[in-house]
């Protein structure tokens, strides 16, 4: 009777939202956000010509999401590296993935079984940090419901929607690989989540916050698990969205997306014409000119 009490349902779903995520769990969302850092072109490099300029990166990486939150409400974007045992944490493991001798941390941590569980480790922290950024964003407006999604978004979101400022840290700068415009899963997800958390603070939702934590947390455990084995990038969405967004929205007709082809290819053409080119000459005509010039010089 007491192992069947301590597997119920709701007190699983209470202690396991209970669980704190420093260091264990923030470890490994360190570790994958890092991974996912030095995945990234010249990234290598870069940490060997300025470390500096890497840290800070990995540090975006890590901490990008608690920084546009900020933004958001209004407080100070530094304010939580002030938290001294995060950043050194973060720190220790930007350092071992990029400098360890023989990359021996890095190929430990890269191997896939491994990474598997740091994966499944940082969902963890990702769900932990919508549910507090739409109860951090409810406490400043009661009833804006559109600043407790966009701030449990962003707090999941992390790097991705500041993908663009980060690669300017790097000496890249690539605005089509704009987030908002080409969402990824996990950017998707948190801004599905951030909805659900949105309507569960406002009581819309009659669902226990541990209990939605708990099976939110599990969807993306699995989805994203599955997603790195199998190095897929297809989103589990998909197959919804291209059911219910061509009803909402509409589709994007051929006609449409030949004029936007043309528009583009004109803006090509837009520049200025070049001169006719005169014909080539025959190598009858060359010889002959060739002749002539010999002759000249004869003379």
């Amino acid at each position: 009777m007491e192992l069947s009490g301590l597997l119920q349902p709701g007190e699983l779903a209470a202690a396991f939202a209970s669980l704190p995520v420093f260091p264990l769990f923030d470890l490994g969302y360190f570790i994958v956000s890092v991974l996912y850092l030095k995945y990234e072109p010249g990234a290598v490099e870069m940490s060997r010509r300025s470390p500096f300029a890497s840290w800070l990166c990995a540090m975006l990486y890590c901490f990008g999401s608690y920084i546009l939150a900020d933004l958001l409400l209004g407080d100070s974007p530094i304010d939580y590296f002030s938290n001294n045992s995060s950043v050194l944490l973060a720190t220790a493991v930007w350092y071992l993935i990029f400098y360890c001798p023989m990359n021996l941390f890095y190929k430990c941590v890269s191997f896939l079984p491994v990474k598997l569980i740091f994966v499944a480790m940082k969902e963890v922290v990702r769900v932990r940090k919508i549910a507090v950024g739409v109860h951090h964003a409810h406490h400043h407006y009661h009833d804006g419901w559109l600043i407790m999604v966009a701030t449990g978004w962003v707090k999941g979101s992390g790097v991705a929607l500041m993908s663009n400022f980060e690669q300017l840290l790097r000496g890249v700068w690539k605005p089509e690989t704009n987030e908002i415009l080409h969402m990824s899963f996990p950017t998707k997800a948190s801004l599905y989540g951030a909805i659900f958390f949105t309507l569960q603070q406002t009581h819309w939702l009659p669902i226990s916050k541990a209990n939605l934590i708990f099976f939110f947390t599990m969807f993306m455990i699995v989805c994203k698990v599955f997603m790195t084995a199998t190095h897929s990038h297809a989103s589990p969405f998909a197959p919804v969205e291209d059911f219910i967004c061509p009803v909402l929205f509409g589709s994007v007709s051929g006609g449409r997306d030949d004029h936007h082809h043309d528009h583009r290819e004109g803006s090509h053409d837009a520049s200025p014409a070049l001169p006719p080119q005169p014909p080539a000459k025959s190598r009858e005509e060359l010889n002959e000119g060739t002749r002539k010039r010999k002759a000249k010089k004869a003379e």
